[in-house]
């Protein structure tokens, strides 16, 4: 069965903030090694079983770090690579960058914006294809730009993956 995501765009930066200050940072966005695995359990916060995700030689798996703290991963993004398009399979913010006192912002909108521009890389012109939660196929639609392709599964095209690639990496 497909993963539904169910993250929240807090807010498009043009990288992430912090929220008590409003200060910018640099990220970057790296694919995850098998060591960094022991950080993002569900003992530490996290949602997801990361170590799934990592193992399936289909995926790609990137961690979302601050230039400056390479070592407190952010947020992480799980990709497939298909045929015309990357399948965004699972997204999620650090523990601490969720809810009324999380610490950045702008991670869910930094790392969408990601796998728009890995579309690109792979000249599939920024499509990237998703099976969102009923709940958030609006929340999508108004902030991301998303339209549904059919039922849950909703994408990402060109245009707009242009736009977030822009706001991400060009600023």
């Amino acid at each position: 069965m497909e993963k539904q995501l169910d993250f929240f765009i807090d807010t498009l930066t043009n990288s992430i903030e912090k929220v008590s200050s409003g200060e910018r940072f640099d990220t970057e966005v790296i694919l995850i090694e098998k060591d960094n695995l022991t950080l993002v359990t569900k003992k530490n916060g996290w949602k997801f079983n990361w170590k799934l995700e990592f193992r399936d030689p289909k995926n790609e798996v990137y961690k979302l770090v601050v230039v400056e703290i390479p070592e407190v991963i952010q947020g992480l993004l799980c990709l497939t690579v298909e045929t015309d398009h990357i399948y965004m399979n699972l997204l999620e913010s650090a523990p601490s960058n969720i809810g009324q006192t999380k610490e950045f912002q702008g991670v869910a909108g930094n790392l969408v914006a990601f796998a728009c521009k890995r579309s690109f890389e792979c000249g599939f012109d920024g499509n990237v294809a998703f099976t969102a939660k009923t709940k958030l196929i609006q929340h999508y639609i108004q902030t991301l730009g998303a339209c549904v392709i059919a039922g849950q599964r909703m994408a990402i095209l060109e245009r707009e993956a242009r736009f977030l690639i822009n706001k991400y990496y060009n600023s």
